[in-house]
């Protein structure tokens, strides 16, 4: 017996109506719980919930006292996962990390004592003042979601992500990012200061000295399955293109009549960029309560995933361009479908 076309139109309608209540849900009370703590950065915030239900990687840039760990630590606690924080030093070790062999006398064998990396959430702090040889055991956690001890392989927990914070200022003591470990960040959120209002609610908040408790509203399986919804969210054809638009104008900026950031720009953004520009706004999309992704979203998330993706020129220095001012340009000169 053939089913109903009624009744399947309206089961399907319902669906889709859970599935965006779900995302509305976590956006509202995931960001709730975070302002219990943090005031304003409503970008950044909505930014780590899309990593998080993309199970990409975040790079956090901004001058010291703005909360970046803070802003990690609150959204940490208001999931119910594991997490650890690593403060980034130039003498640390990949040992330190990762873990190492040691010699249990109990048995005449060595085993592993697995390092801070075991965990869920990552918080690592001041990430460009390690050395490069602690940055390659960083990027094979984040790209092989495992680590190499001794010669053998331990997978990593489930749900996995690092987040990162450096300060763009200071250089003395630090070693700068390689690209091939920018490019594994799905984004690179930039904390800027607050307004006068925003800070003078800061101040209120803290003047107490009390640590303000934040509740825990979101579990690891409400995130696992936002992620598979998140995977089902429709991406049509004509946004796909525009995506991968996107993207060769800032490999090809002569063909989209942007002749004029062609010396600006010493390489573009590399496919990395085309795949997680597609998740972000299908993140964003679920977030807004929808089952499909819009133009608007993938503009929204364009700056996060690209700036940190694209080489400026010595001359783009010169005339104070930077990557934002060139990915600007290009969602100017690209038109949206």
């Amino acid at each position: 017996m053939s089913s109903d076309p009624v009744e399947t139109e309206t089961t399907s309608q319902a669906r889709e109506r859970t599935a965006g209540s779900r995302g509305s849900r976590i956006l509202r009370t995931v960001t709730g719980a975070v302002h219990e703590r943090i005031v304003g950065q409503d970008d950044a915030v909505e930014g780590l919930l899309v990593a998080l239900l993309t199970g990409g990687h975040i790079l956090l840039e901004g001058l010291p006292g703005l909360a970046k760990t803070l802003m990690v630590r609150t959204l940490a606690e208001a999931i119910h996962t594991g997490f650890r924080r690593i403060q980034f030093t130039p003498d640390l070790l990949p040992t330190d990390i990762v873990g190492t062999p040691i010699f249990d006398q109990s048995t005449g064998q060595f085993r592993v004592q697995k390092g801070p990396i075991f965990s869920n959430i990552i918080l690592a702090d001041e990430i460009n003042r390690a050395p490069p040889k602690v940055q390659a055991a960083l990027l094979e956690a984040m790209e092989e979601r495992q680590v190499t001890i001794a010669g053998e392989s331990f997978p990593l927990d489930v749900p996995f992500m690092v987040l990162a914070t450096q300060n763009p200022v200071e250089l003395h003591g630090t070693y700068p990012l390689a690209e091939a470990q920018l490019d594994r960040f799905a984004m690179k959120l930039q904390i800027g200061y607050p307004d006068r209002a925003e800070e003078k609610a800061i101040v209120r908040r803290v003047a107490g000295g009390v640590p303000i408790p934040v509740e825990t509203v979101v579990t690891v399986d409400d995130i696992a399955e936002a992620r598979r919804e998140v995977a089902s969210v429709r991406l049509e054809d004509a946004v796909l293109d525009y995506i991968v638009e996107l993207t060769f104008a800032t490999r090809e900026p002569e063909t989209y009549g942007l002749s004029e950031i062609g010396t600006l720009i010493e390489y573009g953004a590399s496919p990395r960029a085309t795949i997680f520009l597609t998740r972000a706004a299908r993140a964003r999309a679920f977030l807004r309560g929808r089952d499909f992704v819009m133009p608007d979203d993938v503009k929204a998330m364009a700056l996060q995933v690209m700036r940190h993706r694209l080489r400026t020129t010595y001359e783009a220095d010169a005339r104070g361009v930077d990557s934002d001012d060139i990915v600007r340009r290009v969602l100017e000169a690209v038109p949206a479908p």
